[in-house]
């Protein structure tokens, strides 16, 4: 039975099942960075460890890094030019080609945006998975994003795909190629270049031992790669890579991910695997409140492990995207402070729940008054109050409380602020929470902690979100360049 395309717009939010969401532990877990570098590295930790320098990120991801059983990486660098913009010159490209060296499979699933002006890729991709073909690799491209183009975006997109095919001579042809490209939205696809020099460099570089290449090469303004990983109790791996770090907004954000086991599992249950931990995970994120052309996410098993525990493997992915999400919102353009929002007893869906989370931290008051350590509490409840009154009007916020830093702010209608002792608690919480908005790497795994409980019961979630600063400016006036 073919598996329909899943657009996360539409993703049902109420699912029982052992993937829980992300944690709102205020505590992420520092783990010594001498046991780090010391132990086998074979998988990351759930929250990552704080990390002094670059090459202590970077050695962490490529420990953690090891390739599933029947998967191959290779990436390549080459040059184009615009034929939109040829006054830029000569730009960069990289073009990432992931194989599945013991032959197609039938078990992937993929997820991709809700925007009505679709990538290229984006389409045929989701004509691959509406028809049914096995799959043997990915080609994935930065730097253009071929999204409504002027010429056939659709065609380019599958003259890299026949190319991949041709190289590797994969029995099922280029139908059983998927392509995503990120980048500049408008521009052609520089396919020619890609096609006859790039891709080929790639495939000849193809490696099994590790996925981080492929985390590194897929970056566009990322500060850094993202890679998770964690093998079960049974021997299967699982390991997956993402890219993202503006346009970040469900559903889903400027994002790609890509994800690889060896479990032997059914086409069917991956898919509805994915498609749960896709809306507890990068569902639940925003930086700047705008939907990609671009977004996918794809899961892939080459089935050359048997599986013990179905529900071992539904945590693991839940764990890796969830991982992922949140990397990509430390990540994000200019982002100073990460934003959590743990949201109880909403009186209504977890679907709503989310959006009233993203509300929140979409508010530009917000954003900026995090930004700046300035605990300016009535900008929250006023952007809560907003949501409530648009589109809950019926029902009662009187017994609602709020926390900033674990602290009570806000509770019966009323603020609960007493002194400059509070407020310099809560700025503190916030300072502590503060990034470098042009780290190469992520130094620690801090939240600016926010607490909703609406009382009574309802629906949980946490959504994480971002500040606002003059970097995200900065970088988004001189993208294309």
């Amino acid at each position: 039975m073919l598996i329909k395309k899943v657009s996360l717009a539409f993703l049902a939010a109420a699912i029982s099942s052992p993937c829980n969401g992300f944690s709102a532990s205020n505590k992420p877990k520092q783990t010594s960075r001498t046991s780090i570098f010391a132990n086998s590295g074979l998988d990351t930790d759930p929250i990552l460890p704080s990390f002094s320098t670059k090459e202590e990120y970077t050695s962490y991801l490529q420990n953690a890094g090891r390739l599933p059983e029947g998967f191959a990486v290779g990436t390549a660098s080459g040059t184009f030019v615009s034929v939109e913009a040829p006054a830029l010159g000569p730009l960069p490209i990289k073009a990432t080609v992931i194989h599945l060296t013991e032959g197609p499979s039938d078990s992937w699933g993929a997820v991709f945006t809700g925007n009505r002006f679709p990538g290229c890729p984006v389409k045929v991709g989701r004509s691959r998975l509406s028809e049914g073909h096995p799959v043997q690799a990915l080609v994935i491209n930065n730097k253009v994003s071929n999204v409504c183009p002027g010429g056939d975006g659709v065609a380019a997109a599958e003259s890299v795909c026949e190319a991949v095919a041709t190289k590797l001579n994969l029995p099922k042809g280029a139908t059983s190629v998927i392509p995503s490209s990120t980048g500049v939205i408008g521009w052609r696809l520089p396919a020619k270049e890609l096609a006859e020099d790039v891709v080929p460099l790639a495939i000849e570089a193809l490696q099994k031992d590790s996925a981080y290449a492929a985390a590194e090469a897929i970056m566009t303004t990322d500060r850094y790669p993202k890679l998770r990983s964690k093998t079960l109790s049974d021997g299967v791996r699982i390991v997956g890579v993402a890219k993202g770090a503006g346009m970040i907004e469900p559903n889903m954000a400027t994002m790609l991910g890509y994800i690889m086991t060896d479990a032997t599992i059914e086409k069917s249950k991956l898919q509805d695997m994915l498609t749960e931990a896709c809306n507890r995970s990068f569902n639940s994120i925003s930086v700047d409140g705008d939907e990609s052309t671009s977004d996918t996410v794809v899961a892939i098993a080459s089935n050359l492990k048997p599986l013990s525990s179905e529900d071992e493997l539904k945590n693991a992915l839940c764990e890796i995207c969830e991982g992922l999400s949140a990397d990509l919102v430390r990540n994000g353009e200019g982002t100073g402070h990460v934003i959590r929002v743990n949201i109880s007893n909403f009186p209504g869906s977890e679907y709503d729940a989310r959006r009233m989370g993203r509300h929140l931290v979409n508010s530009p008051l917000v954003k900026c008054a995090i930004s700046g350590n300035d605990p300016n509490t009535g900008r929250i409840a006023g952007a809560i109050g907003s949501f409530m009154g648009k589109f809950f009007p019926e029902k009662s916020v009187d017994n609602m409380s709020l926390t900033l830093g674990g602290r009570t702010i806000f509770n019966n209608g009323k603020f609960v602020l007493e002194g400059d002792a509070v407020e310099k608690e809560l700025s503190a919480h916030m300072s502590d929470a503060q990034l470098g908005e042009h780290d190469d790497f992520p130094k620690h795994q801090k939240f600016v902690e926010i607490g909703i409980d609406f009382g009574g019961s309802g629906s949980n979630v946490v959504v994480i979100g971002s500040d606002l600063t003059q970097e995200y400016v900065v970088v988004n006036a001189d993208y294309r360049s």
